[in-house]
């Protein structure tokens, strides 16, 4: 076997041994799976003619914008963890260098040609827990990536609860303006006719008019309000449309209603402080700190290496270029830096600041989450009681409008109390409304705060 052949088998042998190292690493570190791939673009997806709030969560898990960014989050930190598990492999290099010089140069039978060529491997022995303590700081790192996109699909899909809460308020506030403009044109309609027939004065007929017209500003807004929540919409999905499909809007199923729902305070506290996820990432930030102390301390103690590999090169004595040798080397290497300018006590202190930091944003954060669960258990009861008592006064208010039309068809009312009785009651249908919308949304705003899993239909 020549020399260059045994050159080749070494550098095989060591490239085969550093990827079995690779492959012997924890399944936790591998290349993120391909449920983390990027989505497709949303403009793959047609307008759908209908639209649920479930299929409105599913899709913005896989296209809304921030989960989408938080994703790549987790792929970065799995390549850092990829390049500092590097530290902890061998390293393997072929190395060579070809140098020729001029003849007036060289003094007596000098070479003036050589050349030499060698694979080397390099692996570390001991680091002062450097390298380790490095790589554990980088798979909590991971941990923490991970749980940064369960806070973030968490707060993406209270996002969506609202908007789509914010698209059926708005379509049913609709609903209530033109029931109210209808039955005041029916109104109007009944004053022509008692005008024409001599029993009301051409004042009654202005009244109805004016009333009218009132009502009809509030509709507009109405119409615009159901379509700018549309867009808000479609903005947290991360829906991204051709124009012509935005002028294509799906019809929404639900309705806005009320359901009770009870909640303990400190078990909802409780819960929040064991399953919120950006506690628990900050866990994991607080633990990547105390790590990198030790990967900081590191830089006090001595590293060794192990080293070796296969040499060929130019014979000194002979300026022929196939004159050569060769054979293995073998040696271990060490350092120990004595002195640095105090830039290794520099950053311990730095590594030491940085874990107190991430210490006390812990306990920020968590006196944070706290409030967030009282103020949202606090709405979710003004919302229950709000919407309890609006639900009454509807009624109340149906009730009052037909004694009104009753009466002002006997005669014993005047338009004008017909006229109050339907503003009444269109002034409770949408205090309703608004209270059944608050209810929803604080009550979704408790379950988030609480880290409740939210239930959407898997399918």
């Amino acid at each position: 076997m020549s020399r260059y052949t045994l050159l080749a088998a070494s550098a095989l042998a060591l490239g085969a041994a550093a990827a079995r190292a690779e492959n012997a690493a924890p399944a936790t570190e591998a290349v993120p799976p391909a449920s983390n791939a990027p989505a497709p673009y949303a403009e793959d997806f047609p307008v759908p003619d209908q639209l649920t709030l479930d299929q409105a969560l599913r899709y913005a898990v896989r296209h809304n914008f921030a989960i989408r960014q938080a994703r790549e989050r987790l792929r970065e930190q799995e390549g850092l963890i990829v390049e500092v598990r590097a530290q902890a492999l061998p390293n393997v290099s072929i190395d060579g260098n070809y140098s020729r010089s001029d003849k007036a140069l060289l003094e007596g039978d000098a070479n003036y040609q050589n050349w030499a060529v060698g694979i080397h491997v390099r692996q570390i022995l001991y680091s002062g827990g450097g390298v380790s303590a490095a790589l554990d700081a980088a798979r909590t790192t991971r941990l923490a990536a991970e749980l940064d996109i369960q806070a973030v699909v968490n707060e993406v899909l209270l996002q969506v609860r609202t908007r789509y809460a914010d698209v059926l308020l708005n379509r049913e506030r609709i609903e209530v303006q033109e029931k109210s403009v209808a039955l005041l044109q029916e109104q109007l309609q009944n004053v022509k006719n008692r005008f024409d027939a001599g029993s009301v004065s051409q004042f009654e007929v202005l009244t109805a008019e004016v009333a009218l017209a009132n009502a009809q500003p509030a509709l507009i807004s109405a119409r615009n309000a159901f379509r700018i929540a549309v867009d808000e919409l479609r903005a947290v999905l991360g829906y991204r449309a051709s124009f012509a499909d935005t002028q294509k809007i799906p019809t929404f199923s639900g309705e806005l209603e009320f359901t009770p729902a009870d909640y303990d305070l400190e078990a909802s506290l409780a819960a929040a402080r064991a399953k919120r996820p950006e506690l628990r990432r900050l866990e994991q930030i607080e633990k990547a700190r105390e790590s990198g102390v030790t990967v900081a301390r590191s830089d006090f103690l001595p590293e060794l290496y192990l080293t070796g590999g296969y040499e060929g090169r130019k014979s000194r004595f002979s300026n022929s270029v196939s004159d050569s040798l060769d054979g293995w080397v073998a040696g271990v290497e060490a350092s120990w830096a004595i002195f640095d300018g105090a830039r290794t006590r520099g950053r311990v202190s730095q590594a030491r600041a940085q874990l107190a930091q991430a210490r006390l944003s812990l306990g920020e954060q968590t006196l944070a989450v706290e409030v967030e669960v009282r103020r949202a258990l606090s709405s979710l009861q003004e919302a229950a009681e709000l919407a309890q008592a609006a639900g009454k006064v509807v009624e109340q208010a149906e009730e009052a409008l037909r004694l009104a039309d009753v009466r002002y068809r006997n005669g014993a009312a005047t338009q004008l109390d017909v006229l109050q009785a339907r503003q009444a009651l269109t002034e409770a249908s949408l205090n309703r409304l608004e209270a059944n919308y608050r209810h929803t949304v604080a009550l979704a705003t408790l379950r988030k705060a609480i880290a409740e899993a939210d239930t959407f239909a898997s399918s």
